[in-house]
């Protein structure tokens, strides 16, 4: 026998998790109740094979098992045909009673100790599934490890039962989770420059992020990009069809003068070289430094701002079509990218947005500036009465906020418009991106954080609605702070404005439209990133909102200590 060579002859390919599906069973059940417990596996793991996509769309890959685990001779079949088959999410649907200890624990010693698992069955009572699901659910949490349960609902009788769908959308919720926390380890980011303008908040940490989610960071200098900037080292062509594109579809783009048109360029051309960067890379996000050193210090040659290649990276289009949207932060803020990164992955590809938090408006504060410009406060409205913070950044906006989710990209295109940039702070000039996004766009706003106390990360968080103000106010509200650069104005659900514009983690805010709140709880307990939500007014669990807290997290002390402990 020879060894096999595979490094040099096979294509590589991106790994994806691969869902393994199986159910426990008992060697004293009839006939009938095995066939279907079998059957349950199947129809799920058939339904769940369309369900849970990437970002790029690619659905991620299930698998089952038709043999019923009733003791350690099935266990090793199943768990050695779930790891030939790259298995690296485990899914129980158990119908029946079994015995913990001859079937998921010794399932569990074939596979990596923070392997998401997760146990789905009906409340039903005839052999009965919920039993067993509680008693293994009590068995792994005494080990240390991590278990989520969904105790749903599907029919007590009939060979074919099927799940009802909010107990189907629960179990999809935390498979995202999974999928996210297992595809984004061995990933990369790429970041151009050092650290964000001494922003410490943002800061590449480098161990710790490795450690805690698996994830690289590549660290490119910006005279790379500067460097093929100016030997054109991108496809010219391309080019030309790339500015066609903003030419025609977009809103009023501010060029003066030739320099401007050439600036224009070559921000444009900064994106396709960034891209083909990050795609020989693999990345799976990135972010530019910018200032100060880019296009701000006058000691060098300043450079065109990176505006519309932000913008484009994290939008779901581009001048050749639909595309996946690739998290992208301005000013090298790691910690927004790493936000935006998990709640792009946890929506299934859902545009994130960047900006800065910029002015918090209070209530007392809006009426008079509404009194100041003559404008009567539509009566009831949210806004008015408990406040709204206004987003504005010059770099990083996603496209598509600038409509609402499911609007074309034509749609989108006419409500932006590129002014010239800020010659104070941006001398290297180039254009910004401005736009105001709608009201109505739901979606989870927050910012990770990290502590050298603690050695973890933190996701400061809460749910939040994107706010229409009357036009005149605003136009006054948008030139309180930079009238040319992206506003999306939003108010937090629990949040009042003194917690919100105290309890901040830093200067830049993150928000994904349609990100279920289940999906981002689920996902910190896998990746043991602490739930920061100091709002007086938030409840501590909301049914068919909030997932059921681990069994784990109740037997030692609550979610916080337990997270401490897993991470020591």
């Amino acid at each position: 026998m020879k060894a096999r060579c595979i490094s040099s002859k096979n294509e590589m390919t991106k790994a994806i998790p691969v869902i393994g599906v199986f159910a426990t069973c008992d060697p004293r059940i009839n006939p009938a109740a095995r066939e279907r417990a079998g059957n349950i596996v199947k129809t799920h793991a058939d339904m769940l094979a369309d369900a849970i996509k990437l970002p790029d769309g690619r659905p991620v890959p299930v698998v089952y098992s038709d043999l019923l685990i009733d003791s350690e001779k099935e266990v090793d079949k199943v768990a050695q045909s779930f790891i030939a088959a790259g298995v690296t999410v485990l899914v129980g649907l158990p119908d029946t009673w079994s015995f913990p200890q001859l079937t998921l624990m010794s399932l569990l010693s074939h596979f990596p100790k923070e392997t998401p698992l997760n146990f789905t069955c009906g409340n039903s009572g005839p052999k009965p599934g919920v039993v067993f699901t509680h008693a293994v659910s009590g068995a792994v949490a005494q080990t240390g490890r991590l278990m989520h349960i969904n105790v749903g609902t599907w029919p007590d009788d009939g060979l074919n039962p099927v799940m009802t769908d909010g107990t189907f959308t629960a179990l999809v919720d935390w498979l995202y989770a999974a999928v996210t926390y297992q595809f984004l380890k061995g990933k990369r980011i790429v970041v151009f420059g050092h650290d964000a303008m001494g922003m410490e908040t943002a800061l590449q940490h480098v161990i710790p992020t490795r450690n805690t989610f698996g994830l690289e960071i590549t660290r490119l200098d910006m005279k790379l990009l500067a460097d093929m900037m100016h030997k054109k080292a991108y496809d010219q062509e391309e080019l030309k069809a790339l500015r066609n594109w903003f030419d025609k579809g977009f809103g009023k783009i501010e060029i003066k003068s030739t320099d401007d048109d050439r600036r224009f360029n070559e921000s444009l051309s900064m994106y396709l070289i960034a891209r083909d960067l990050m795609k020989e890379l693999d990345a799976v996000g990135g972010g530019f430094m910018s200032q100060l050193e880019w296009g701000s210090d006058h000691r060098g040659i300043p450079m065109p701002v990176a505006d519309a290649m932000e913008c484009l990276f994290n939008s779901t289009f581009d001048h050749n079509g639909p595309k996946a949207a690739l998290p992208f932060a301005t000013e090298a803020d790691v910690q927004g990218l790493l936000t935006m990164l998990f709640y792009t992955y946890l929506s299934g590809g859902n545009p994130p947005l960047f900006m800065d938090f910029r002015k918090v408006w209070e209530p007392w504060e809006i009426q008079a500036l509404a009194k100041s410009v003559n404008v009567k406060i539509p009566e009831g409205a949210k806004w008015a009465t408990r406040g709204f913070v206004d987003g504005n950044n010059s770099g990083s906006a996603s496209f598509n906020w600038a409509g609402k989710p499911g609007d074309t990209p034509a749609s989108y295109l006419k409500n932006i418009t590129f002014p010239l940039a800020d010659p104070d702070y941006f001398p290297g000039m180039g254009n910004s991106a401005t736009f105001l996004s709608p009201g109505g766009i739901r979606g989870i706003a927050g910012r990770m954080a990290y502590s050298a106390l603690s050695g973890m990360f933190s996701m400061v968080w809460d749910e939040a609605e994107t706010v229409e103000l009357p036009a005149a106010l605003a136009d006054a509200v948008c030139h309180k702070t930079d009238f040319n650069w992206p506003h999306t104005l939003l108010t937090p659900d629990f949040a009042s404005m003194a917690e919100y514009k105290h309890y901040t983690p830093a200067n830049h805010l993150h928000m994904t439209w349609n990100l279920p709140v289940s999906r981002l709880q689920y996902w910190m307990d896998l990746a043991n990133v602490l739930s920061v939500t100091p709002w007086k007014d938030k409840p501590a669990f909301r049914e068919n909102v909030d997932r059921p807290l681990p069994l784990l997290y109740l037997l030692n002390g609550g979610e916080n200590q337990t997270k401490i402990l897993r991470k020591a």
